[in-house]
């Protein structure tokens, strides 16, 4: 069962409004980085469900963030069914990402109070989202529509909460130029968690990094 509900968890993401999203198959890897994370001062943290047995290693995050990170919403990303939502939701998931709309999953989330962002590409997918109760949705892939869309988007429904995934970095130019289009929060992996890092178990760049994100969209916001 979710530590945090609906409210509780876009509260957090409302407050640190960059979600590191990030996956590896060693579960001790995954807790250094959760960590690592956490203490730069992230509250709401997307596993995505991309490898073999991936719900193991979820599983035991879930009860190492329940005791070393107390107030991190940890969430599943990558899920495409209804039926992966569910198993990972019973598991202990915050919220639910996904890289595209699929309408089963959204009930079976509201059922739990569970925010489910699923990924859209166009103004009529995110509204048809919003109508099933996706109060969060992610432009995906976002390098593709870059920020104009979410500018554009806001104009007219400037109730949208966006996130934005793909091809953010964390640099001040990127940064600012997605808050200053309107994203409600940032998804970032790959240019969050470069490879020569972990292998190099440097958890201390995480922190720092996630620091300093923080610091350019605090800036960005005002």
């Amino acid at each position: 069962m979710a530590r945090f509900d609906k409210l509780a968890v876009l509260a957090k993401i409302n407050e640190a409004p960059m979600v590191p999203v990030f996956y590896h198959k060693d579960v001790e890897i995954v807790k250094k980085v959760i960590k690592a994370c956490y203490d730069g001062g992230v509250r709401a943290f997307e596993f995505t469900n991309r490898g073999d047995f991936a719900q193991d290693v979820f599983s035991e995050c879930v009860k190492f963030a329940a005791t070393e990170c107390p107030e991190l919403a940890l969430g599943i990303g990558s899920v495409v069914d209804a039926p992966t939502a569910a198993m990972y939701i019973q598991m202990g998931a915050c919220f639910v990402v996904g890289p595209l709309f699929n309408p089963d999953i959204a009930p079976v989330c509201n059922r739990r109070l569970i925010p489910y962002c699923p990924g859209c590409g166009t103004i009529s997918e995110i509204g048809s989202a919003q109508e099933l109760g996706c109060d969060l949705t992610k432009l995906f892939p976002g390098d593709v529509y870059g920020p104009n869309m979410v500018k554009g988007l806001k104009a007219p429904m400037p109730w949208s909460k966006i996130m934005v995934t793909g091809g953010v970095s964390p640099d001040k130019e990127n940064l600012t130029s997605w808050f200053k289009a309107g994203v409600f929060c940032v998804g970032m992996g790959s240019k969050l968690f470069p490879k020569e890092v972990i292998a190099a178990n440097d958890w201390h760049y995480i922190t720092q990094k996630c620091k300093e994100c923080f610091e350019i969209i605090k800036d960005a916001r005002n």
